[in-house]
This record gives C-alpha cells, sequence and structure tokens, in this order.
C-alpha cells in the first residue's frame, strides 16, 4: 500500500457524546481508539528490551506498550485497579506477539508506590532498558471558579510528581544505554482556559524532562518527551472535554481530525530505541498539524 492522505486514514466525522467517569474505560468506547492491535507493524527496533509503561491500558499508553512489544520488547504496564479489564486486553495483544507481559496495578499518585514499582519492574523482567510515562489526569472548567486547590493538587500529583520520584528511582535501576519518556502536550505550549492546572501540569512535565536529562546525560541515560495534541482516548470522555466538544473533536486541526493513539507511537520508539541515540532533552510533538512554540 502507497502513501494514504493523512486526513482520512483514520476517523474523519463527527463522535458520538458518551461521557463516562474518571478514569475511563477503552472498552466501553464507541468507536474505539486504535491503538495498534491491528494496525502497528514492528521492526525489531527493540528486541529484548525491557520496558516499564505507565497508564498502559488504554489510550496513548496502551499504543506505546503495544509497539514496543511489537518490536521486540517485554513490558511491564502500570494503570488504576479499575483499569484491568483493559490492561487485561493489552497483555492478551503482546502475549499474542511473542513478549512478556507484566500487570501490575497501583496509583501513581502514592509515592511508595512509585518507588516500588520501579523495583517489582526492573525485578520481574530482570532489567530495565525505559520507563515511559504516560498515565495522566485532566478535568476541563468553564471558568476559574471551578477550579479548586485540591483538583490542582491531583493534577500534578497524576502528571508531575510521578516523574520527579521515577526519576530518583530510575538511577539505582537504570544502567548506560537506557532511557526514561515522559508525556507531555500541545496544552504545555498552547494552554486552553478550560484546562488551567492540565495545561500547567504539562508545561511543568516539560521543563523537568530538560532538566532531568541535563543530569541524566552524565549517567548515559536519555530523557525525552512527547507532546501530543488531540488524540481519541478515555481521557477525553471521561472530563477532559466537554460533551458539546466531542462530536468535532480535533476537527481544527489543519489535518481536519483528532489523532489516534497509534499514530503517536513513532516518537516513543524512536526515543527508546538506539536510533534515538543521540536525542536527549528533546519533545516531539505529534499534533495534527497544530503549531508549538
Amino acid at each position: 500500500m502507497g502513501a494514504q492522505d493523512p486526513r482520512t486514514k483514520f476517523k474523519d466525522s463527527d463522535y458520538k457524546k458518551q461521557e463516562q467517569e474518571t478514569p475511563g474505560y477503552q472498552y466501553k468506547m464507541s468507536p474505539k481508539p486504535d491503538c495498534g492491535e491491528e494496525s502497528y507493524e514492528g521492526h525489531g527496533r527493540l528486541q529484548d528490551y525491557k520496558m516499564l509503561v505507565t497508564g498502559g491500558d488504554s489510550g496513548i499508553g496502551r499504543a506505546a506498550a503495544i509497539a514496543y512489544a511489537k518490536e521486540g520488547a517485554d513490558v511491564v504496564l502500570n494503570y488504576l485497579p479499575s483499569e484491568e479489564q483493559d490492561a487485561q486486553e493489552v497483555k492478551e495483544v503482546i502475549e499474542k506477539t511473542g513478549r512478556k507481559a507484566v500487570l501490575i496495578p497501583g496509583d501513581v499518585r502514592n509515592e511508595q508506590f512509585n518507588y516500588d514499582l520501579v523495583e517489582q519492574a526492573y525485578n520481574e523482567l530482570g532489567g530495565l532498558d525505559n520507563i515511559t510515562l504516560v498515565a495522566g489526569h485532566q478535568q476541563y472548567h468553564d471558568d476559574i471558579h471551578g477550579f479548586t486547590t485540591e483538583q490542582f493538587a491531583e493534577t500534578f500529583e497524576t502528571n508531575v510528581y510521578p516523574i520527579f520520584w521515577t526519576a530518583q528511582a530510575a538511577t539505582k535501576y537504570l544502567k548506560p544505554g537506557a532511557s526514561i519518556t515522559t508525556t507531555s502536550s500541545v496544552q504545555g505550549y498552547k494552554p486552553a482556559a478550560i484546562l488551567h492546572d492540565y495545561a500547567a501540569s504539562k508545561a511543568a512535565i516539560i521543563s523537568l524532562t530538560k532538566s532531568l536529562s541535563e543530569e541524566f546525560g552524565d549517567k548515559g541515560i536519555r530523557v525525552n518527551s512527547v507532546a501530543p495534541g488531540p488524540f481519541w482516548s478515555p481521557l477525553q470522555i471521561s472530563g477532559g472535554q466537554p460533551q458539546s466538544a466531542i462530536p468535532e473533536f480535533g476537527q481544527a486541526t489543519p489535518l481536519g481530525r483528532a489523532g489516534q493513539p497509534v499514530e503517536c507511537v513513532g516518537p516513543y520508539v524512536l526515543f527508546a530505541s538506539e536510533d534515538g541515540s543521540y536525542l536527549t532533552g528533546q519533545v516531539h510533538s505529534v499534533t495534527g498539524g497544530i503549531q508549538i512554540d
């Protein structure tokens, strides 16, 4: 098959409204996001790598985990206990590739859990070559009065603190050649008024990624970030967007549609692989044409 028109490669018509409670479940979505279960083809770029992915049950984290396995890696998936059904689906896909999948449910807002997660992943896989941090929280409000201190804290405790805690733990387990990949967002550059806390947390991730890369370069460990734009995932239908915005979600991009998670995995694979050996402190945007500064 030759080159495909990016405007119509995936769904380019309206989505139906479909509200779920946080954290949202992929198996209940219609249509289900394409996370590469069938569409991603690996090329052995991560053969026998050992990977840890947070938020690996659905959306972009799920797509990254599946891509890693199809590229030849064994994968530990972290997710909330309530997301077990989605996580089991990912495990099945990974195991069909002939790779190992280990499920470790738990809440990354808990500091000690992050330390334990890295240690357990290392022990389960017999090493760690990459830690990919995707787990995130996003909740819109119509104006500034809808945001609370508690919500700001929850957003930063989910999106930012685990990167710091994981990086602290990683120094004990990651060897030269390993890498850490964070997940920022176009919101870190072009913040929306309805996402004050989320946008601020994503800007913080960009800064933290760059500062960690400065310290970890001396250890031979690369640290980079992927900055997605509007991607179809449970994050959007569980409070990340107003229901009124769901039907035309992503259609304001230059390509005229929302992205599917499988379209975001290229930078994750690049950052983790030897092809990215001279990449550190970088942010790779995948936005459907939305420009970032």
